[in-house]
């Protein structure tokens, strides 16, 4: 940042420019960091923060098994950048390739396909790569036509919408195989998403279930179809042995060492040899860093991820950072040498308070710190008032592990606004009873106007089209 003044009166100070790809945990953290200890700067021009993200949004992902069984509010679990980065610049597109040589970002926007303009090049002086991860989905047969994601809001608000629906078929329907095939749910992964979402569904289904004529408890279905010998392995082998036993005790069929071979015309094979008629296969079983790291000009590892440093800088390059599940980064707190931190939200959102404070020292010239976090430990739901948690070495289960997983959380949801939020749902679904409408028509908002206007009424099996977090799932 010096200039070279030549024996003249310097001028003003140069802007920089600081492009945030991604707007989740480290993009959104890191960039609120960062206008918080620039607020002059940004005000008078000297500093620009950008940050480019597909979503206006970001998701607090923990809650999303909340959201779907209607615990939760969706648009609690989301969290308005424009809000609460004020200062920042935020641009929704999609950044399709970095040339970190030439420090420019081609992005693409909504409006690119709309005005013919094509690709935009915003350049840059400092770069944080935080574009997070995708689902890691395998060539299963039938998988893309019939599988269901759970990653963002509008697939837990579309997953519990869907469940419903379902339990409306079985009740309607005078075909026992389509009812059957209507009350089985197969989730594939047996990590917190996994888990957490089968858990919170199979509560609210169960509940949902006293108001049908026809359906009981015990007439659903819950599969779980874990490839490992073990589920939760971040609560410890002795929690995830609790685990299994409480969804066990739920009537759930949880399946270890066994993989998804098939869902090809509804039907789940196994490698096991059975073989599940099914509606509803959710997809759970893993992530990979995004798309758009294999088009920079950026070291990666084997996996994919960027090759960084201890102070989150990407190993061999200057004036790029990244952190999150597009990082690998040196554990410093592990016993054995050589090990990468976890990719989970503790990790994220600690590494970007590190990462934000080291892009200030390199602006400011001074010397960058190196990022140390030893594991906290990890809690997990297994529905309304049952849980799992390993936290500094001490075991929970049950209800004292269900009131510190609400507890952690809600102390990690970001913004004041968003905790007493949630908070007061959590207070209001303690006095009432569980919601149960499914609001299954906000996948196709316009259907009922194309219908009238002489159109056809979508089927059931067509993907949604939403724009955004639908505004209350029930």
């Amino acid at each position: 940042m010096a200039s070279d003044s030549g024996g003249t009166p310097p001028g003003p100070p140069p802007s920089v420019r600081i492009l945030v790809v991604g707007g989740g945990y480290v993009g959104m953290y890191t960039a609120l960091r960062l206008q918080r200890k620039l607020k002059q700067r940004l005000r008078s021009g000297e500093v620009e923060i950008v940050v480019v993200t597909p979503e206006p949004y970001m998701t607090y992902q923990p809650f999303l098994p909340e959201a779907a069984a209607g615990s939760i509010s969706p648009r609690h679990v989301v969290v308005p950048l424009r809000r609460v980065l004020a200062d920042c610049t935020i641009v929704i597109g999609q950044a399709e390739r970095i040339d970190h040589a030439k420090r420019t970002a081609t992005v693409t926007t909504l409006a690119t396909g709309e005005d013919g303009t094509g690709a935009v090049e915003i350049p840059y002086d400092e770069l944080v790569l935080a574009p997070g991860s995708v689902s890691r989905t395998l060539p299963i047969p039938g998988l893309a036509e019939h599988g269901i994601g759970f990653k963002t809001i509008e697939e837990a608000i579309g997953l519990r919408n869907h469940v419903i629906e379902q339990m409306d078929i079985a009740s309607a329907t005078r075909d026992p195989a389509i009812r059957d095939a209507a009350l089985t749910f197969v989730f594939v992964g047996g990590g917190y998403a996994g888990v957490e979402a089968l858990a919170e569904l199979e509560d609210m289904a169960r509940y949902t279930s006293r108001y049908y004529h026809n359906i009981k408890a015990d007439d659903l279905k819950w599969i779980l179809v874990e490839a490992s010998g073990r589920i939760l392995p971040e609560v410890g082998e002795a929690m995830g042995g609790y685990a299994i036993r409480e969804l066990r005790g739920r009537n759930i069929d949880v399946r270890l060492d066994t993989r998804l071979e098939s869902c090809e015309d509804r039907i789940a094979v196994l490698s096991d040899g059975s073989r599940f008629p099914t509606r509803t296969v959710v997809w759970t079983a893993g992530v990979k860093p995004a798309p758009v790291l294999a088009a920079t000009d950026l070291p990666l590892n084997e996996r994919g991820r960027l090759r960084c440093t201890a102070e989150l800088t990407v190993e061999g390059a200057e004036h790029a950072w990244a952190a999150g599940d597009a990082a690998a980064v040196p554990d410093l707190a592990a016993a054995e040498t050589g090990k990468e931190t976890a990719s989970n939200a503790q990790h994220a959102v600690r590494q970007a308070k590190a990462l934000a404070d080291n892009i200030l020292a390199s602006i400011n010239g001074e010397p960058l710190t190196e990022y140390r976090h030893s594991y906290a430990g990890s809690v997990a739901s297994l529905g309304l008032h049952k849980g799992v948690a390993h936290v500094y070495g001490r075991k929970l289960k049950g209800y004292p592990a269900w009131l510190m997983h609400r507890t952690y959380h809600l102390s990690r949801v970001p913004t004041f606004n968003r905790k007493a939020r949630v908070l007061a749902e959590w207070t209001l679904a303690g006095l009432f009873k569980r919601e149960i409408v499914s609001l299954g028509s906000l996948e196709h908002p316009r259907a009922e106007f194309e219908l009238a206007a002489g159109g056809k009424r979508p089927g059931p099996d067509h993907p949604p089209a939403s724009d955004g977090p639908p505004g209350d799932g029930g």
